[in-house]
């Protein structure tokens, strides 16, 4: 196989989209596709369309009770075994009470803190369904230590009661030294590779780029705006105000002629050119390879571009949205005035 040379800024695909001034050195992760070789495995899983890691911090605890409530929502009471950093099982609810309290304990008598500091910040590690639900499990295990072990305590557990296999990892907020956990977009940017990489060591392919590197510019729904708008849909609450808002916005596009990109989606749009572009150079030097190989991966890098979902924001979706809703309304108006 030939040397793998990547086009100049090809890398930046693939950066995080985190302001520099505002980054920690310490916790920024240098890129994975550092070396040469790594950037190819990189192009070449994410072609295949590897499975994308999903980690997020879900929430804090701020209050002895909630801390306790919270575990014993993960634990499914005392069922589900949480284990440690030090590899011991809590198995019981007073097991876990024990650990709420030596928690919560530690936060008060903290007088360095603020009054309103999280005792605990709670965070999910996911994987599409029909992963090995052992292996996320010992990724999990191999990703909290490198993350917090020496630093903060820990406990997690595996969920299996959705398709997606998941683990609920909680984190003391205070760590050893005193340090408070504070998780910006740099950390989780570092989470992500970490659990990645801890995934493809147990065998499982993995991977962790930004939404824009495989062409998609929408945003995921919130969780509390999907609870919201479940509750909605279900008709038992109020359509969130945010998403009234969003409506609105796209009803002006839909029906008032206001169709024209706003600055931010057109930003949106350039940023996509730009990747598509170097994508697209980057299949271009690897079809110039003498390397076989090579050539087969630039004719799957040009695939994976012509797939590549159109880009788009929520205002035009939601436009799109009323104007078949309307359209379909309008036919079914026709159709009965037909059949009178």
């Amino acid at each position: 196989m030939t040397d793998f040379h990547t086009v100049p800024g090809f890398e930046d695909v693939w950066r995080a989209p985190v302001l520099p001034r505002i980054v920690r050195p310490h916790t920024v992760l240098r890129p994975a596709s550092a070396s040469p070789g790594g950037a190819r495995a990189r192009l070449e899983r994410l072609v295949a369309r590897a499975p994308e890691v999903m980690v997020k911090v879900t929430g804090r605890t701020r209050d002895g009770a909630h801390l306790r409530a919270h575990l014993e929502y993960i634990s499914r009471n005392g069922q589900l075994e949480l284990e440690g950093a030090d590899g011991a099982l809590l198995v019981s609810r007073h097991d876990v009470a024990d650990l709420a309290d030596e928690w919560a304990g530690a936060a008060r008598a903290d007088k360095t803190g603020r009054k309103d500091s999280p005792i605990s910040h709670s965070v999910i590690l996911s994987m599409p369904a029909g992963t090995n639900e052992i292996a996320v499990r010992d990724a999990a295990r191999s990703f909290a230590a490198d993350m917090f072990a020496g630093r903060h305590d820990y406990v997690f557990t595996l969920h299996t009661d959705t398709p997606r296999p998941h683990v609920h990892l909680s984190i003391c907020s205070r760590g050893h030294a005193g340090e408070r956990l504070n998780p910006k977009k740099a950390d989780l940017e570092l989470w992500r590779q970490t659990f990645a990489q801890a995934l493809r060591d147990r065998g499982v392919e993995a991977e962790a780029t930004p939404r824009r590197a495989r062409g998609v510019t929408r945003k995921a729904e919130r969780t509390p705006l999907r609870k919201i708008r479940d509750r909605h849909e279900s008709g038992a609450g109020a359509m969130a105000h945010v998403r009234q808002t969003a409506y609105r916005e796209a009803a002006g596009a839909a029906f008032q002629g206001q169709t024209g990109r706003t600055p931010w989606e057109q930003r949106i749009v350039e940023r996509q050119r730009t990747v598509r572009g170097l994508y697209l150079a980057q299949a271009r030097l690897l079809g110039q390879s003498g390397d076989a190989a090579d050539r087969a991966l630039g004719a799957k890098v040009e695939a994976f571009v012509r797939d590549m979902p159109r880009s788009d924001t929520q205002r035009l979706a939601l436009a799109r949205e009323l104007r078949a809703a309307n359209e379909a309304m309008r036919r079914r108006g026709d159709d009965r005035e037909r059949s009178r």
